[in-house]
């Protein structure tokens, strides 16, 4: 594939046309959580867009960012575009900007958000809730300053093996009238089956999928 010339710029962003095939829904809170980023930290990643026949210009990646522009009164927003590209390449542009291929280490991933503030205050323009940012930061369970080692200590070396990913985070949300018997139940399972080898996030969804195992064995789905 021929590579594109990318231009460089800037535009009002409510002159930005969004295109008719974009997948990605945002609600109500995830759109105040992005308001309340750009307020904090401004437009500090440039929206994608091509060229239409009539000059004009469509989003192709960053939609949700040009929509919240509006709304906080940015009159400008960096922006990178593509030229005028065939719609099939900018459906799968598009597709492109909003995948995400990796997955977060939760260790790794609750260290950078504690340095970053307070669950409340990380729950407020973040992708996450304050359950979540509260489940995530259980990862950190122990406490490295509390150990009493001399300053002249060396570190235990222990052997290294390659890292395994046994879990991944995963984030899906119940009714609120079924947090309370779900939490119940996830920590009964917990308890009887003696999921506690493991980080409370890697113990809880071993219990979850114990359910759904018991579940499918009774015939039941």
């Amino acid at each position: 594939m021929t590579p594109h010339k990318l231009e460089f710029g800037h535009a009002d962003p409510a002159t930005l046309k969004p295109n008719p095939w974009n997948t990605n829904h945002l609600s109500p809170e995830a759109e105040a959580k992005l308001d309340n980023s750009l307020k904090r930290r401004g437009m500090f990643k440039p929206v994608v867009v091509r060229t239409l026949d009539d000059g004009s210009l469509q989003l192709l990646g960053g939609e949700h960012r040009a929509q919240s522009a509006v709304r906080v009164g940015l009159r400008s927003v960096p922006l990178i575009n593509l030229g005028r590209v065939s719609d099939k390449e900018a459906k799968e542009i598009g597709l492109l900007d909003n995948s995400r291929y990796g997955t977060d280490n939760a260790l790794d991933l609750a260290k950078l958000l504690g340095e970053i503030g307070t669950v409340d205050e990380i729950a407020q323009f973040m992708p996450y809730n304050t359950a979540e940012v509260t489940a995530i930061f259980s990862t950190l369970n122990i406490d490295l300053d509390a150990l009493d080692l001399p300053e002249d200590a060396e570190a235990p070396q222990l052997p290294s093996a390659p890292k395994v990913q046994t879990h991944q985070v995963m984030r899906f949300k119940v009714p609120v009238d079924d947090v309370e018997d779900m939490t119940e139940m996830v920590e009964k399972v917990m308890k009887t089956q003696k999921f506690t080898d493991e980080d409370a996030l890697s113990n809880a969804g071993n219990a979850l999928v114990w359910i759904l195992n018991d579940y499918m064995k009774g015939g039941r789905a």
